[in-house]
């Protein structure tokens, strides 16, 4: 199969949109828009030495001008909460997936984060081509699955487009052996979602929900929906999708859902997570910079946890 390779980063640093100014807490214009006020960085997260953190989004390869625009909030909030990775939940490429594709859609808009040695792990979404796993940026070494682990956390990246019995007999192998604190699985299609356009992708639940109670997967992490989404506990799981790094559905959520915690569909947004021991915590945070969710999650193993939400 033919390997994509990655273009070579340019060496000028990218004016994300017309950024006036970096510096946390301090609003800026884009040339490409109208004057947008983005709010000062305020975490909610602990920042404690040890922890595990890093950033999730979903559905971003547009190359957008509102992509531009959210990675130059990623960024302002690495200054306060310096996360090592990100793990992207597929739809990494709409449209082309030739070399400049990659160019624009991805290095140009993450120039600043991939400067700063931000990894950046990708499963495949329903409009990505297989050849990405051997991207590099992409950090998946050529599998359309694949497992790391960081401290006491294992990361499961999943092909949902295509969930066959040698994916399946992997990761039930891989979850057997695997005795880390938190399990966490990422992958495009939500087993479970309020999305009026799309919706739960309950053939796939029906599949990997059960091997997932088996072994104590603790988050389960979507896209495939663009807006944000925290489902109540499923089976004592915790279910999120977090998909409009690069488009939005505005107001695709179904009112009054039994499904829903939170949710927001008004503008694009990303998540930033914290793990510190047997607590994750989590803030969502939209294109403007305001905090649209966020609270703390107990590890779901340890006798007596509770949620503080």
């Amino acid at each position: 199969m033919k390997r994509i390779t990655a273009s070579i980063l340019t060496a000028a640093v990218l004016a994300f949109g017309g950024l006036v100014s970096d510096a946390i807490g301090q609003s800026y214009s884009s040339a490409n828009q109208n004057e947008r006020v983005v709010s000062p960085v305020k975490l909610t997260l602990p920042v404690e030495d040890g922890s595990v953190r890093f950033l999730v989004t979903g559905d971003t390869g547009t190359g957008s001008k509102g992509q531009h625009q959210l990675a130059e909030v990623m960024l302002r909030h690495h200054e306060a909460f310096p996360y090592e990775f990100v793990l992207m939940l597929g739809d990494n490429m709409y449209g082309g997936e030739k070399p400049a594709d990659f160019k624009t859609k991805f290095e140009n808009v993450y120039h600043e984060l991939l400067g700063r040695k931000v990894t950046f792990y990708a499963t495949l979404g329903n409009h990505d081509e297989s050849n990405q796993r051997f991207y590099g940026h992409f950090n998946m070494k050529g599998e359309e699955f694949f497992r790391f682990k960081r401290g006491g956390v294992a990361f499961y990246s999943l092909n949902s487009n295509y969930m066959d019995k040698r994916q399946l007999k992997w990761l039930e192998d891989e979850l057997e052996k695997d005795d880390s604190e938190w399990k966490i699985t990422f992958f495009h299609h939500p087993p479970y979602s309020s999305g009026g356009s799309h919706g739960s992708s309950t053939g796939l639940r029906q599949v990997v929900e059960p091997i997932f109670l088996k072994h104590g997967v603790n988050v389960v992490l979507a896209g495939h929906e663009h807006f944000y989404e925290r489902i109540k506990p499923q089976k004592g799981i915790y279910y999120f999708i977090s998909g409009a790094g690069g488009k939005l559905r505005k107001g695709d959520v179904k009112k009054n859902s039994p499904l829903t915690q939170k949710a927001f569909d008004q503008d694009m947004s990303f998540m930033l997570v914290e793990i510190v021991k047997d607590q994750m915590h989590f803030q969502v945070i939209s294109r403007t910079g305001e905090t649209v969710d966020s609270g703390v999650l107990m590890n779901q193993k340890k006798k007596g946890a509770t949620d503080s939400k």
